[in-house]
């Protein structure tokens, strides 16, 4: 119960820190986020704990899921359009997932407190190639509630082929650290 209450506390940290005006979406030259230093903590195999079953509707009207892609590396991505952090580290992101698609890994972003319109512009100028789950009130953060919750926007976890948590990096990640990340957890 503890751990639910302090899940809970953290999550409306992220939520209130993210929240630039009473429409949830933060005023022009609004930098409260919560962040962190983007280094990839990876876990020993025998430490992870279980994904949660998450999935959505994506911003361009079709569905995502971590089901999907069962038996496979997948990377989740927690982002805002007006996040400067994540507009910072969408190239990373791009070139990683267009890197390591045919390998075996699997890319899914997770649009979190945000305007549609603003998300879908995000993606028309980003061109990521993976999709974006439209998350506005936060339900897949959420449900990493008793395992290792993203606690940062953005964030950025790693789920093993046995659908694991498998690292997280908590703030805008750099390319050596997620490439790095990536391939260790898909080579083992």
């Amino acid at each position: 119960m503890r751990a639910k209450s302090i899940f809970l506390a953290l999550l409306t940290v992220l939520v209130a820190g993210c929240a630039g005006n009473q429409s949830g979406q933060p005023q022009a030259g609004d930098t409260r986020f919560v962040a962190g230093d983007g280094k990839m903590q990876v876990f020993a195999a025998a430490d992870r704990k279980a994904a949660p079953a998450i999935g959505g509707p994506t911003l361009e009207d079709g569905t995502a899921s971590l089901a999907a892609h069962k038996g496979k590396v997948v990377v989740i991505n927690f982002w805002a359009s007006w996040c400067g952090p994540c507009r910072a580290e969408a190239p990373v992101l791009k070139e990683v997932a267009a890197k390591t698609k045919g390998s075996g890994v699997e890319f899914i972003g997770v649009d979190f407190k945000d305007r549609k319109a603003d998300a879908l512009a995000f993606e028309r100028t980003e061109q990521t190639g993976y999709p974006s789950i439209f998350d506005q009130p936060g339900k897949v953060a959420l449900a990493f509630q008793g395992t290792v919750p993203p606690a940062a926007i953005p964030s950025t976890l790693i789920i093993d082929e046995q659908g694991r948590v498998a690292a997280r990096a908590l703030g805008a990640v750099k390319y050596t650290d997620l490439m790095n990340a990536v391939t260790k957890v898909r080579d083992e």
